[in-house]
């Protein structure tokens, strides 16, 4: 009886600590199942095929979604939120990918695209247009490969509320799009709704009942403009993929073709003529685009673009060099914007370019440099800031050791070393020491610290 007592009492808390651990594992997992409301990353009424496979990585419960034909099909986003990063260059891994952070730590990533017809810092709604189908970056053949995401953990897909169950499903994100305008002449402000469909339409709440007009397609763009002067608000759409304007008036559809594809759409009148016209704001560059009725165009630069935007500083400005004179810092290709007078790469420019009325038509134009978009987190203790990072060579002076033959380079790169070992000014914060070469005040170039070679 003794024994049995004893066993009854180790018994009873190996049950307790048994329901504990069963207890922190449930909540473990109900904790990593998302809050987000997710759609299908398709346009409404598509149907798709999803799977996975055993080596999938990064985790088996990422989604790889197929349909006949389906390179440079839309990809839209599956629930609205803001882009943590929009890659349109990258060759390795998800290679042209999209990220979109939904807030509560969650995120959804849409990899291996074609096109790529966002940016960073964008906000964007539940089916909006994010890029096409395609086969870039470690890819076998043009599919979509998409997670979901709690923190860093990949967890179990789920669309409208419903785990995903593998196989073919038919893409329910056929959401409203709120707009509003002065669609009878009235003076006064009507709502309306654009229904995300196959063949989209516009629900107008006139005083005598809902109008319905059908107008465009799932991925479409709504907007709302007086195309002819005459107090009425028209009915507009933005194609992202053509870069095009379709402006609906009482002669019908005209098309404009403006911007380039990751721009985002406006209307407003530019002129004062009582005629709306369309621009676009092209983030990358912080510049906005208006397109005159002559079919003229004038660039205003306003704020910071998203390819300078420093997580610790939010802003990517210089003090101006006189009262009279105003310019925006250029990105530096290796680390944060360079202030003015820093030496640089012969690719970064220090002055905005000229901006012609064709230009927002094909590429942007402003301050912002080609070596800005690209961007990586830095993996130092010390900084964790993300900061663009291309893959410079390494700077021809280091190819090979210094020489006394008397050629201007030599000169150089011995004056160089010297100033390196007779200590010069550290590397600025968060810059990568593997990849870049770097800049600072009076030191020219400060090549990456290997062994054998001179550093600070």
């Amino acid at each position: 009886m003794k024994s049995m007592s004893r066993r009854l009492l180790v018994a009873v808390p190996s049950a307790a600590v048994g329901a504990l651990a069963l207890t922190l594992v449930a909540g473990a997992v109900a904790h990593a199942v998302p809050l987000t409301p997710h759609q299908t990353p398709f346009p409404c009424g598509q149907t798709w095929t999803g799977s996975t496979r055993g080596s999938h990585t990064p985790s088996t419960r990422s989604i790889d979604f197929n349909r006949a034909g389906d390179e440079g099909d839309a990809v839209v986003a599956s629930a609205s939120g803001i882009v943590a990063k929009a890659d349109s260059v990258s060759t390795r891994s998800y290679g042209h990918h999209v990220v979109i952070d939904h807030g509560n730590g969650e995120s959804s990533i849409y990899a291996h695209l074609d096109k790529v017809l966002v940016t960073t810092g964008q906000y964007v709604d539940q089916g909006a247009m994010l890029g096409t189908v395609g086969n870039t970056g470690n890819s076998r053949g043009a599919h979509l490969h998409f997670e979901q995401r709690a923190g860093k953990q990949v967890v179990a897909a789920a669309f409208g509320g419903v785990p995903f169950a593998y196989g073919s499903t038919v893409s329910t994100n056929c959401v409203d799009v709120p707009i509003a305008g002065d669609f009878t002449g009235d003076g006064a402000a009507e709502v309306a709704v654009f229904r995300r469909a196959p063949q989209s339409t516009f629900v107008l709440n006139h005083p005598a009942g809902a109008q319905v007009v059908r107008f465009g397609s799932a991925t479409d763009e709504p907007l709302i403009g007086d195309w002819d002067g005459n107090g009425v608000a028209d009915l507009g759409l933005r194609r992202p993929k053509a870069s095009k304007f379709l402006l609906r008036g009482a002669a019908g559809v005209v098309k404009v073709r403006y911007g380039v594809r990751s721009d985002r759409a406006l209307v407003g009148d530019w002129d004062g003529n009582g005629i709306d016209e369309v621009g676009v704001h092209r983030p990358s560059t912080a510049t906005f685009h208006q397109r005159l009725a002559d079919g003229s165009t004038v660039a205003v630069p306003l704020g910071t673009p998203t390819t300078c935007r420093s997580r610790a500083t939010g802003t990517a400005t210089v003090r101006p060099t006189s009262a009279s004179s105003t310019r925006r810092a250029p990105c530096s290709p290796c680390g944060p914007p360079m202030p003015a007078g820093w030496p640089g790469p012969s690719r970064s420019s220090s002055a905005p370019r000229a901006t012609s009325p064709s230009s927002a038509t094909g590429t942007a134009t402003g301050s912002a440099t080609s070596g800005c978009g690209r961007r990586r987190l830095l993996s130092s203790r010390r900084d964790a800031r993300s900061v663009p990072s291309p893959r410079l060579r390494r700077p021809p002076a280091w190819r090979s050791p210094p020489s006394s033959s008397g050629s201007p380079g030599a000169e150089r790169r011995l004056r160089q070393a010297s100033r390196d070992r007779a200590g010069g000014a550290r590397r600025p914060w968060g810059w990568s020491a593997r990849t870049c070469v770097h800049h600072r005040p009076g030191g020219g170039r400060r090549p990456p610290s290997r062994a054998g070679r001179p550093a600070s």
